[in-house]
């Protein structure tokens, strides 16, 4: 074995799951069927806020072909939510039990032999109510005798976070330059192509097995447990291939409960599956955000001070919101250096349907207002405004005091790098009406290290085992929901290992054959949290392994050994290797026939509150504006990012193009169009979506940094990059007909309304 040794990182190494999605073999939870399946329904509100008064359920259970019908007064009211170690936080019932706070509230649920039997008994089932007064908006919910929703909470505050570090004041008062401004993010939905799918199964003894489409199978299981009153280990869940998710399906759901519940009460499996109107109608949204950003400056361009004021549309319940109202006060202090800043986020109760986390979480609502507020100010100063962000750049070492200090930075490269691939600086000075370049920046965490769910487990764990046939083992809960993570943590541990990918077995998605410690997918934590759990297990495997060929070749020192090409060998002299299996036969055989295998850990250290690492980027957005009709065009998109190594540009490629077609959407074009908190639009057709021919041509480069807490010095790249196209196209538009839209989406009406000066 003479050969030069071959490494896995940075090479484009195809999804494992290509094939089977392409020829339409990948089996998504939709496609699982059992015997003696019963098919779920639920019964949802019709109305925004209510006491429910009476439930008569007498017609539906008559109607023949129905096996179980349960409603709130049924199941235990226990309140839960993804908020576990913060009781007063936990706000839901799996379903309602004596209020409905908003329209598609789940009431009650159907079990019958088929869909449309299931669907007849739903619209059987009598529900009285008694009307209360409403609320649509953060204003109306905070204004003096506003309606209240929770009892807990009389003003409708769920919870203010606050960050403050520095003299505001002062920084005020030394500024040459101060702006003050107000912007509005609107709600949109994450529109996977996988409606949320449920089907559970009961055994002789009670415990339960649940297939479902979800981002957290381990949340799941501890929220199930919880309000059917079961042990942990009593419950099974299993994640098939996800259609998608994007932070909408990262909570236990009433659909899931729902369906372990019946089919436990039936002892027949049932099975829901949403529609797509009730995906847009009641499902998980991004949140509106009102956002009032002041921030000063000195006029050479430098920073004295910011202060952001957020209220966050929370609806009906908290859901995740307390982790985003936190993280937009985070995004807001992020990019530049600020020596003073003071933020307040305050979650307000409506009767909307709940938001949730989705894609960027924080971030885009953040990053619009305060990246829109950079341009402006930068106008205004007379300085471009890529020297401005130059000038205030965040940098290796600098902190946002007691929240976060920064790691590895490519910042200011991805800024000068970005201006010349847009030919940024002639094309200012050519600048023709109706045309326009604008351009945002990111940042985005590597993994959250709040752990609101369960402190006595570690942050991600994954199983690898070894056998004589030079293959391996990895067990893993992290959850691949379409980004591709699957492929990377196999790539990470076939590195270590000196392996090819197809020698790696992955068996992940279960919560009874996997490390338990994995708090699923969010926040873009999979590659650098689970894939350095990834590495723990393969140092450990690779230890014994070492031993057992440093004994074997009579060698001192362990760590001149080291695997590649499907062997095990002196660094010095790679021709007296040993087959990987052969080794592993060898270990075996010294312990009796032992199995040879590790679990391996990670949990972040010494981070601050927010994460280990962070992504930096830039991207120009090369637009035109028809003056006449209002409709924007983007020609091209040039983007920079900072995701430290990257292990697999292909996989970096597909994020980038994906964040940039859900971000033009929430630029340009998706809105959820509200009346009396029911949505109006609920299909495709009416619920603007892009489409591959609405993608414009792209360009990208990658800055590669190393990031030292990450595998093979890696970071995220998947989220950081849906936040900067919104505020990059605004910046355009605005450069190309004047117009400064504060407030999302950008439609052809704002600005033929602007132009005509109405």
């Amino acid at each position: 074995m003479s050969e030069q040794r071959k490494t896995l990182i940075g090479k484009r190494v195809p999804r494992l799951d290509a094939h089977a999605k392409v020829t339409g073999t990948a089996r998504y939870t939709g496609d699982l069927s059992l015997p003696g399946m019963l098919y779920g329904v639920m019964v949802r509100s019709p109305v925004a806020h209510a006491h429910i008064k009476h439930i008569d359920v007498s017609k539906a259970r008559a109607f023949p072909g129905v096996k179980c019908i349960i409603t709130g007064n049924d199941v235990p009211a226990i309140r839960y939510g993804n908020w576990r170690l913060v009781p007063e936080l936990q706000d839901e019932t799996v379903l309602a039990h004596d209020c409905v706070r908003f329209i598609g509230d789940e009431v009650a649920a159907v079990a019958a032999i088929d869909e449309a039997t299931a669907r007849k008994a739903a619209e059987l089932i009598d529900v009285e109510y008694e009307p209360l007064p409403a609320v649509f908006n953060v204003d109306d919910a905070m204004a003096e005798g506003a309606p209240t929703l929770h009892s807990h909470r009389e003003n409708n505050l769920s919870l203010e976070r606050k960050i403050d570090y520095g003299d505001l004041e002062k920084a005020f008062a030394e500024a040459d330059y101060i702006r003050e401004d107000t912007f509005t993010t609107h709600a949109v939905s994450h529109a996977y192509m996988e409606p949320c799918v449920a089907l559970a199964q009961a055994d002789a003894d009670g415990r339960i097995t649940l297939w479902t489409s979800t981002q957290t199978p381990y949340y799941v299981q501890c929220l199930l447990a919880q309000t059917m009153e079961l042990r942990e280990n009593d419950v099974r869940v299993i994640k098939p291939h996800v259609g998608g998710g994007f932070g909408g399906k990262m909570e236990l759901r009433p659909w899931e409960f729902c369906a372990a519940w019946m089919a436990r009460e039936t002892g027949q499996p049932v099975k829901f599956t949403l529609t797509r109107a009730e995906e847009f109608a009641s499902g998980r949204r991004r949140h509106p955000v009102k956002i009032t950003s002041k921030i000063g400056f000195k006029k050479d361009g430098s920073i004295t001070g910011k202060e952001v004021i957020a209220h966050l549309d929370g609806g009906a319940y908290n859901g995740m919101g307390p982790t985003a109202t936190f993280l937009i006060g985070n995004f807001g202090a992020m990019l530049y250096r600020v020596p003073a800043y003071r933020y307040r986020g305050n979650y307000i109760y409506t009767n909307n349907p709940p938001a949730g986390a989705m894609r960027g979480f924080g971030a885009p609502q953040a990053l619009f207002a305060g990246e829109t507020q950079m341009n402006l100010a930068a106008d205004a100063l007379g300085i471009d405004p890529i020297e401005l962000r130059l000038k205030n750049a965040m940098v290796e070492g600098d902190k946002i005091p007691g929240v976060a200090t920064i790691g590895s930075c490519g910042f200011i490269e991805c800024l000068e790098k970005v201006r010349e691939l847009s030919n940024w600086d002639e094309r200012q000075a050519d600048a023709r009406p109706g045309e326009g370049l604008g351009i945002a920046c990111y940042s985005f965490i590597s993994g959250g290290v709040f752990n609101w769910f369960n402190t006595q487990y570690t942050f991600s764990a994954a199983e690898v085992r070894v056998f004589d046939d030079g293959t391996a083992q990895l067990s893993t809960l992290a959850a691949d929901i379409g980004q591709g993570s699957d492929l990377i943590l196999v790539q990470i541990l076939a590195e270590e290992l000196g392996l090819e990918v197809s020698d790696i077995r992955l068996v992940t998605g279960d919560t009874a054959t996997c490390p338990q410690s994995d708090l699923g997918t969010w926040g873009s934590r999979v590659t650098l949290m689970a894939g350095n759990a990834v590495r723990d297990a393969a140092h450990k495997v690779k230890e014994q392994l070492f031993d057992m060929v440093s004994l074997k070749l009579n060698l001192n020192v362990i760590h001149e050994i080291e695997c590649g090409n499907g062997h095990i060998y002196p660094k010095s002299k790679p021709a007296h290797g040993l087959p990987f299996g052969d080794v592993v036969a060898m270990v075996q055989r010294s312990n009796r026939g032992k199995p040879l295998k590790a679990t391996g850990y990670y949990t972040p250290r010494d981070c601050g509150l927010v994460s280990p690492a962070f992504s930096f980027g830039a991207q120009v957005a090369d637009t035109s504006v028809d003056l006449e009709t209002g409709m924007v065009q983007v020609n091209k998109m040039f983007t920079v990012h900072d995701c430290g190594t990257e292990l697999n540009p292909m996989a970096v490629e597909g994020q980038l193009e994906g964040s940039i077609q859900m971000s033009l959407g929430y630029a340009l074009s998706e809105e959820l169009l509200m009346e009396e908190g029911k949505t109006l639009n609920t299909s495709f057709l009416d619920y603007k979506v892009p489409v591959a021919e609405d993608m414009p041509p792209s360009v990208s480069e990658t800055i590669e940094t190393y990031e030292e807490t990450g595998p093979f010095g890696a970071k995220e790249a998947g989220e950081g990059l849906a936040c900067p196209t919104a505020p990059a196209i605004a910046d355009a538009v605005r450069k190309a007909t004047g117009l400064c839209c504060k407030d999302l989406p950008i439609t052809s009406d704002k600005i033929r309304s602007y132009l005509s000066g109405d």
